[in-house]
Formats: structure tokens, sequence, C-alpha cells
């Protein structure tokens, strides 16, 4: 199932998310409705936070095409050589910034049938594990580059949620008013 992402300015992405408290049926269940919202949105990472849910996890496909699950995952080691990336978010649709990371990192954490594994990587594997575990701190992508750039970037998803509420506002109001109307003739009709 293709779940909502949660758009930048959505309490959930700014707190730091609980541990998964028992790997089951249920968490896989939602691994593969990450995996699924994931793929159709054209995304390598997807966090739990990004989908309303305050959990430890996220998903991976990089470049090796391999699914990866994280569970409760703890970054254990990164590198001290770092590069640049334009990276990108579903959170922050077609918002780009060079970001400074290491370049590769060490994990642990548990896949989707609860068993612990240590996995290091470099590359993109190595960014993107950055930037899913970032989420589950509450810290955005836009938080590690340049400031201003945060700040205009969270304003302009400030406006663009209140030009969204305020259109919702005002469907809602065009739809009750046609529901009178629709009442009134059905009214008229029974006299």
């Amino acid at each position: 199932m293709i779940l909502d992402v949660v758009k930048l300015g959505g309490d959930v992405l700014r707190k730091k998310a609980e541990p998964v408290e028992q790997v089951n049926d249920e968490i896989r269940k939602l691994a593969e409705d990450m995996f699924e919202t994931m793929t159709a949105l054209e995304g390598v990472g997807l966090a739990a936070p990004q989908i309303g849910r305050s959990l430890r996890m996220f998903v991976v496909i990089a470049d090796d095409d391999v699914r990866r699950v994280f569970i409760n995952p703890q970054i254990i080691k990164t590198s001290q050589e770092t590069g640049e990336y334009d990276e990108g978010c579903l959170s922050i649709p077609q918002v780009y910034e060079t970001i400074v990371r290491p370049l590769s990192v060490t994990v642990q954490a548990l896949n989707e049938n609860g068993r612990p594994f240590t996995l290091e990587a470099d590359g993109l594997l190595a960014r993107v594990i950055q930037h899913e575990y970032d989420h589950l701190d509450g810290i955005l992508y836009i938080d590690r580059g340049d400031k201003d750039f945060a700040k205009k970037t969270e304003e302009q998803f400030k406006r663009r949620a209140e030009r969204t509420a305020q259109k919702e506002k005002e469907r809602e109001a065009k739809a009750r008013k046609i529901a009178a109307r629709i009442a009134q003739k059905e009214a008229k009709k029974k006299k």
C-alpha cells in the first residue's frame, strides 16, 4: 500500500523516534508498505517518521538494488574522509542541496526478521543510511547545509501548507453549500 509522505513542517519529522519494541508481522507489513511508497515516489530511502510513524526504522534500496530494512539502527563508525553530494528528500520534494557527509559508515541494526546485522557501507549506500538515520533523530538534510537555505526552505513549505489548508477549507465550504442546495431541492420534492 502506498502511504502518504509527511512534508516539511510536519511535527513528526522533528521528533526523536521511539525504538521498535518488537519485530512482528505489523512491522514487516509497514516495511513492505514503505518500500512500495519509496519505489512509487522514486526514492532510495524512506524513514518511518516520513510516513507519520515515530519509529526507529527505515528502508533503503541504493545503487546496488538490494532491499534493506534497518530497525533500531545505530551508526557505530564513520570515516574521517568526507564528500559532497546533492541530496534531496521525499519530505522536501524538488529541493536539493549539497551536503557534506562521511564517505563510509558502519551500522548495526535488526532486519525485518528481527535478526541483528552489521553493515559496512560506502558511496551512495553510506550517504542514504546517514540521511535516513538523521530522520530518526528529527534531523533533516537541510539542517546540515546552509542555514539561510534551510530557513528559506522551511518558510516556503510553511506558506505552501497554509495555502493548501486554505484551499481545503474553501473546498469544504463549497461542498457544504452544494449539500445544502441538494437537501433543499430534496425537501421541496417531498412537499
